[in-house]
């Protein structure tokens, strides 16, 4: 769920946040992880987002690196990215923006007010680059984030293209066989009489009955489909299916791994550009899953009492054999930032292996199951003629 807040820092400044939180009480923790006070929450609607003056956020962090680096100031590139921008509703935004660092507003505050472009993750990471002056090396590092994040996704989602194309096709193709074919069939076997296998029987049944009621089943599919996505857009289904897949002895670990990734990931360029511990692990609470969020609270809860992160996460279970070393590792040398994020990098190797395996493994097992099941149609089909055939010789 998205939530729109505005909150008041110490210094008495509104504050307006984006954030993505399963309910109301996780995003007010939130902000107050940051030292602000609530003063309004409410939850953003898919329309009210798509209507937003959008900007793409990577791009416009590319170019503003760009032009920082050919030597001009953060006014100058502001100024030179409104100027250059044709889109109406981007250029608004970056007008936004320049107005209110000529007001003489830091840039951190100025995309605070934009919640629907620039969400708090990236909004703290220019904050607390702000105070050593290095907003160009936070703006990379949250790029590089993106991108590294972005990269797995696009592996998985590529890899579940073609599984799917299978799976519709051979759903498509064997329900055509018994709505279309199988009754001709049927009738077929009815002129000529006989006992029918019981097998072959009870297909004719189900043919005849796809035939004569074709029309009501695809409502009940549509309204099935209907009905699943609207678990899907539900928090509570969300979680309760993650629940059941994290049950499976290797997909759950997996996407245990993944998440830890992500948390590592997040916690490491947080800290990085310069954030407090207990802070960044807050701000990186809502990437978890609701089983393994309760066990991130107490790790936090164990940091501020003055225990070091590395056996805090190990702790309540948040690391591996691997990882836990890793971090004791960086936290001896005072880089936990840099190391967290070569734990997440390994991970994502993992990651990135096991999707390739599973990909290989599942693509001949889905082409294996639909043949199975169109082979068996024909032969149920076929057998009472092949009977009558051995009957007649």
């Amino acid at each position: 769920m998205n939530f729109t807040i505005k909150a008041l820092d110490s210094a008495g400044g509104l504050r307006v946040y984006a954030l993505d939180a399963p309910d109301e009480a996780d995003a007010r923790r939130q902000v107050l992880a940051l030292g602000h006070h609530v003063v309004a929450l409410s939850e953003r609607t898919a329309l009210w987002s798509a209507g937003a003056d959008r900007i793409n956020l990577i791009h416009f962090s590319q170019e503003l690196v760009a032009l920082l680096d050919a030597g001009l100031s953060l006014v100058e590139a502001i100024e030179a990215l409104t100027e250059k921008e044709t889109t109406p509703g981007a250029r608004r935004t970056l007008e936004h923006i320049r107005s209110r660092l000529f007001e003489g507003r830091s840039l951190s505050a100025a995309l605070a007010e934009l919640p629907h472009n620039f969400p708090a993750l990236y909004v703290a990471t220019v904050k607390a680059s702000e105070r050593s002056g290095a907003i160009r090396e936070a703006i990379v590092r949250y790029v590089t984030y993106q991108q590294q994040i972005d990269v797995l996704r696009k592996k998985v989602i590529s890899a579940s293209i073609y599984p799917l194309v299978l799976l519709v096709a051979g759903t498509a193709v064997t329900f055509f066989l018994l709505a279309y074919v199988v009754p001709r069939f049927s009738g077929i076997y009815q002129d000529i009489g006989g006992e029918l296998p019981f097998a072959s029987r009870m297909l004719m049944q189900w043919g005849q009955l796809l035939e004569s009621h074709g029309g009501a089943v695809l409502i009940v599919i549509a309204c099935a489909a209907a009905a699943l996505g609207y678990g899907v857009s539900r928090p509570s289904f969300r979680i309760w299916i993650g629940s059941q897949i994290a049950r499976l002895p290797t997909v759950g670990r997996q996407l245990h791994t993944y998440q830890l990734a992500r948390l590592y990931r997040t916690v490491g360029m947080l800290l990085r550009g310069g954030m407090p511990a207990v802070t960044a692990m807050t701000m990186s609470e809502g990437l978890l899953s609701a089983a393994l969020r309760p066990s991130l609270v107490q790790a936090i809860q164990a940091v501020r009492e003055g225990q070091s992160m590395a056996n805090s996460l190990e702790r309540f279970g948040l690391t591996t054999t691997v990882a836990v070393r890793m971090l004791r590792v960086g936290e001896r040398s005072g880089n936990m930032g840099e190391m967290m994020e070569r734990v997440a990098a390994f991970y994502d190797e993992e990651m990135a292996r096991a999707v390739d395996i599973l990909t290989r493994l599942i693509e001949p097992l889905l082409m294996s199951i639909i043949g199975l099941v169109i082979g068996i149609i024909f032969v149920m089909m076929y057998f009472p003629i092949f009977e009558l055939a051995g009957s007649m010789q």
